[in-house]
């Protein structure tokens, strides 16, 4: 079993996070709109609770999150394609709660969820509390999901 460490993200990481994003097979065909052209940036790093889900043999990376606190929202989320269906994102789920009770956040953790997301991120305990609409770039609805505190 291959051991994944959870840590903080660095402004060395943002390239890395761009690169999983870009390469996720779940955002290809009419979801690409999602992703095109979207980078992680150092600043973005420095301004939100960012972490890595990597393999500890080789600092590989499997996956991240990014909790806004302001109001608390999950941004970003994103497990690699080969660490889908392993355990990577329930890790996450739940060191990001963990972060947000850690950092005193109340109301729970809102998520905007790519649709086929939806499903993984009701298995982790999140509740629909309604739908997201449609804005350009992106030409469908969202579920808006919530994990409570």
């Amino acid at each position: 079993m291959t051991e994944i460490l959870i840590m903080p993200a660095a402004a060395t990481d943002a390239d890395r996070l761009t690169a999983l994003i870009q390469q996720c097979s779940a955002y290809r065909g009419v979801y690409a709109p999602m992703i095109a052209g979207y980078r992680v940036t150092p600043e973005y790093l420095a301004r939100h609770e960012v972490h890595l889900a990597v393999r500890a043999a080789d600092d590989h990376l499997l996956g991240f999150y990014a909790l806004v606190t302001e109001p608390a929202d999950l941004d970003l989320m994103f497990v690699a394609d080969e660490a889908q269906g392993l355990g990577t994102g329930r890790l996450l789920i739940t060191h990001m709660l963990d972060r947000a009770r850690a950092l005193g956040l109340t109301g729970g953790v809102k998520v905007v969820s790519h649709p086929p997301a939806e499903a993984f991120y009701l298995r982790m305990g999140a509740e629909r509390v309604g739908t997201f609409p449609a804005r350009p770039p992106i030409g469908w609805d969202r579920p808006e999901l919530r994990f409570a505190l």
